[in-house]
This record gives structure tokens, C-alpha cells and sequence, in this order.
């Protein structure tokens, strides 16, 4: 056998075994976590929801850092990790798609709820139209410019802390629903008022050290109709950052779709609640 062909011969082994450690390598990939968001989705077409609850003092540390959050997701400032869904983010990251806007607040501190005036602990992310299928629809096309009137955006300051995060969650999100400004964040008031948050993080003064299965645990006890396929705990970094709730179209809890129960959002053994801030009105 001449040279070139030994050499040919060794090309084409490497190749093969180079093949065979990427597909080894995507193999071990959750397949959520390669999940993407369909800016060609149509309003009104998904499966269901995800409503984001998420845990105000963990967004503020990381707009203390400059950070906004650390690791993020569906929307990268109140970074949504999304691999429910995508990155609104309050502000830059809680890495991937965090709490920004699948990216979000914008990297601008929102004054009022990390100020300490009120004490926030879990506000509204979003609630965020989901497929059964990996992914989810956002920034759907209507044939207008998305607009959320003032007085809708009033009404909702006082668990969406941030006028950029409402409009940018219906932006993104809302119009996917299929519903109006109106309808949609009357849809999202009412999920957020179907959960029972557990007595531990109503207001904490001092920092809660748990696991994310206890922080679940608790969940479950406070809201008897939830189970442990309908929610996932979400931490940034070892803080924890939302509890993510799956829902039918008409709100009632249901098992979020096997992509997302595969995706294991919080890898730490033990998380941190930070204390809520401040007190006042």
C-alpha cells in the first residue's frame, strides 16, 4: 500500500470517528436545551402555556452586579432561559435567554422593584405560549405594530414591576396568544392569582438555603392541583430565579410537554433564596 493511500486511508478513519464524537456530543444535549423560538409562528397557534414566576431579589442581585442575572433563558435579562421559551429578558441575563427580553428589561435597573421601597418576591415573568413539540412561537406577525395601551401597562405594575417588561412580554409573547393586550394580561393576572405562593417566600428576611426539590415540594403542598410534571424550578447560578408552571390554553395546570420534563433547569444540590428587599407601602 503506497504512502497517499495509508495517508487517505487515516483521513477517513479520523473523519469517521470526528462524526461519531459530535453525534455522541448533541446525543447528550436535552433536547429542550436546543430548543429555539418560531418568529414565524402564527397568533393563536400552540399548545399551551408557561407561566414564569420569578423570584425578584435573584434579578436584582444580578442588576446589582451589572449582570442582570447571571444565566438566563427564555428571555435574557429576566433571562428565560427559555428553554420554555425564550429570552425577555428584565435586563441582560440571566444568561441564555434571561430576564431581558429572550433578552428584556433592557440592561437599565428597574428602580422601584430593586430599590427596596416595596418588598417584590415572586412577580410576573410572562406567560408564554408553548408547543407540545420543541420551541415555542414569539414575535408573531399581525400586520401592525404590537401597542399596549398606558392604562394596561398601569394596571399591571403591581406584579410586573417594569413597564418595559410588560410591553416587551406582549410583544414577544402576548400577540402569540392570539389575545389583545387586554385579554392577554387579563389571562395572565388570573394565572398568577391561581397559584398559592408557599409561607417561606412570602417575604424572607434572611436568605433560604434548600434544594430545588424542596423549593418544588413546597409548591406542590401550597397548590394541591399542580404536580411535579406541571413545574420546574429555574436557577441562576446557585440563586434560585423562577418556578415555571405549565397550563392549558383555559389556565388549569397540566404536565409541561417531555422535551421541557427532560430539561433539568437547576443542576445545583442546594440553592439560595436571597431576602426580599425592604419594606414599606
Amino acid at each position: 500500500m503506497s504512502k497517499v493511500q495509508v495517508s487517505r486511508l487515516l483521513s477517513g478513519f479520523f473523519a469517521v470517528i470526528l462524526f461519531a464524537a459530535v453525534l455522541a456530543l448533541l446525543a447528550g444535549i436535552p433536547h429542550g436545551a436546543m430548543a429555539q423560538g418560531d418568529k414565524g409562528g402564527v397568533p393563536g397557534d400552540f399548545d399551551y402555556y408557561v407561566l414564569a414566576l420569578s423570584w425578584s431579589p435573584t434579578f436584582c442581585a444580578g442588576q446589582d452586579r451589572g449582570d442582570g442575572g447571571g444565566r438566563g433563558g427564555h428571555d435574557s435579562a429576566y433571562g428565560e432561559d427559555r428553554g420554555f421559551g425564550g429570552g425577555d429578558g428584565y435586563g441582560g441575563g440571566y444568561g441564555g435567554r434571561g430576564y431581558d427580553d429572550r433578552r428584556g428589561y433592557g440592561r437599565r435597573g428597574p428602580d422601584e422593584q430593586c430599590s427596596g421601597v416595596r418588598p417584590y418576591a415572586f412577580v410576573l415573568h410572562g406567560l408564554w405560549p408553548q408547543y407540545d413539540r420543541s420551541g415555542w412561537p414569539e414575535f408573531c406577525q399581525t400586520g401592525s405594530r404590537p401597542w399596549v395601551p398606558g392604562e394596561t401597562i398601569d394596571r399591571m405594575m403591581d406584579i410586573m414591576p417594569s413597564r418595559h417588561l410588560v410591553i416587551q412580554e406582549y410583544k414577544k409573547h402576548g400577540v402569540c396568544s392570539g389575545l389583545d393586550p387586554q385579554g392577554y394580561f387579563d389571562a395572565a393576572r388570573r394565572a398568577y392569582g391561581n397559584i398559592h405562593i408557599p409561607g417561606q417566600f412570602q417575604s424572607p428576611a434572611e436568605p433560604l438555603k434548600l434544594a430545588p426539590e424542596d423549593a418544588q415540594k413546597a409548591f406542590l403542598e401550597a397548590n394541591p392541583q399542580l404536580s411535579p410534571e406541571s413545574m420546574q424550578i429555574v436557577c441562576s447560578r446557585d440563586l434560585l430565579r423562577e418556578v415555571r408552571i405549565c397550563l392549558t390554553k383555559d389556565l388549569a395546570p397540566r404536565p409541561c410537554s417531555r422535551n421541557e420534563q427532560n430539561r433539568r433547569s437547576c443542576s445545583y444540590g442546594t440553592v439560595t433564596v436571597p431576602p426580599v428587599r425592604g419594606g414599606g407601602r
